[in-house]
């Protein structure tokens, strides 16, 4: 925005205070020669009273003339200095925004002393930029991965067109099936990366979702995955209602699913689902037999593009961005995600979202 030139703060707050000062200065020379006027020392009669107030202007007068020359030298230099001293922070906030304009996310204010208005404004500042570092960091590293994972179907797609056009002997059916096979995988991927930028703009319709149900409908449209991997899925739970977006809330649950079936035992894997509700919260348990997890591995999970590999199967391995998805649709329903490692081998994730005001009132019709 191009705004007009105009004083700083530094110079209005001086004059602010050196006007101050002189304000006060003739208040005070006004008080003392009305108090001159109206009374008179002893033994001065009335009819000569003004005489004598007029002897006293002549001397007084140039005396206050000094005088508030004094008070507004005074007023400006002091006035000066102590707005300098009480502006300084400003400066440094100048600064670190100027640097943050420029890109730089890496400076921090860090403003000394005790606890006040500007150094909780810098305080403040110097979180606010942490955050944004760490969120940039993080949509760099995810911009190059999705670019890598992107980049992997189109170079098969291409390796497999150029075989099949310096060889016509080749079998036409085998080359389709194969590029279907590799496309389907490109389209899950946009998908996925399309559901993750929806879930990270937060744009969605809240309303009252009862988990327990949620969670029938995922078990149940992905049992024909579980009977070819041989697992056993088991449901179970309570009315858990929370607020927000269903499709958003099926998608999370459908993707646990999907994770614990795939990377479970290769016979007889069981997978146990559970909705429960809280005095102030409701909670899904998804929880998966299967390999030894490690915690380096463990850690890792919920990072994009993460798949595991020391679980990860053949088929139905994913694109890496199912728990990730899982962690971006709890944290924009401001709930918390939670993992951990089975003592035989597999998975416990819980899931713990809010029980709203509109959940209660939901329950109250469904009774």
């Amino acid at each position: 925005m191009n705004r007009q030139p105009g004083l700083s703060v530094r110079l209005k707050l001086t004059l602010s205070y050196a006007g101050l000062v002189m304000v006060a200065g003739v208040l005070l020379i006004a008080a003392v020669m009305v108090a001159f006027r109206l009374i008179p020392p002893d033994g001065v009669v009335i009819t000569v009273r003004y005489s004598y107030y007029e002897g006293i202007l002549r001397k007084f007068l140039p005396a206050s003339g000094v005088m508030l020359a004094l008070l507004l030298i005074f007023g400006l230099v002091g006035g000066w200095i102590l707005a300098g001293r009480m502006l300084a922070p400003l400066s440094l906030l100048t600064n670190a925004t100027r640097l943050a304009a420029t890109g730089s996310l890496s400076h921090r204010i860090q403003l000394p002393g005790r606890n006040d208005e500007f150094r909780e404004l810098a305080d403040s500042f110097d979180a606010m930029l942490a955050q944004l570092e760490a969120h940039v960091a993080e949509q760099r590293r995810f911009a190059a991965n999705a670019s890598h994972e992107l980049r992997t179907p189109l170079a098969i797609t291409q390796t497999m067109l150029d075989v099949a056009r310096k060889d016509p002997n080749s079998s036409t059916g085998d080359l389709v099936d194969r590029l279907h096979a590799v496309n389907a995988r490109a389209i899950d991927l946009t998908e996925a990366l399309l559901l993750l930028s929806r879930t990270d703009q937060g744009s969605f319709t809240r309303e009252a979702v009862d988990l327990s149900l949620v969670a029938e409908e995922a078990a149940e449209t992905l049992l024909p995955l579980a009977e070819e991997h041989d697992v056993l899925l088991e449901t179970s739970g309570d009315v858990a209602f929370t607020v927000g977006s269903r499709a958003l809330l099926l998608q999370l649950t459908t993707n646990l699913l999907h994770n614990a079936i795939v990377h479970n035992l290769r016979t007889g894997g069981i997978v146990q689902v559970e909705a429960a509700e809280w005095a102030e919260a409701v909670v899904l348990t998804v929880e998966n037999t299967g390999e030894p997890v490690t915690p380096e591995l463990l850690s890792t999970l919920t990072e994009p593009f993460q798949r595991g590999a020391e679980r990860l199967r053949s088929d139905h391995g994913g694109v890496g961005l199912g728990l990730a998805i899982v962690k971006r649709i709890t944290q924009v329903h401001n709930g918390t995600l939670s993992l951990m490692a089975r003592p035989d081998g597999g998975l416990r994730v819980t899931v713990e979202l809010p029980r709203g005001e509109l959940g209660a009132h939901a329950i109250g019709k469904s009774k």
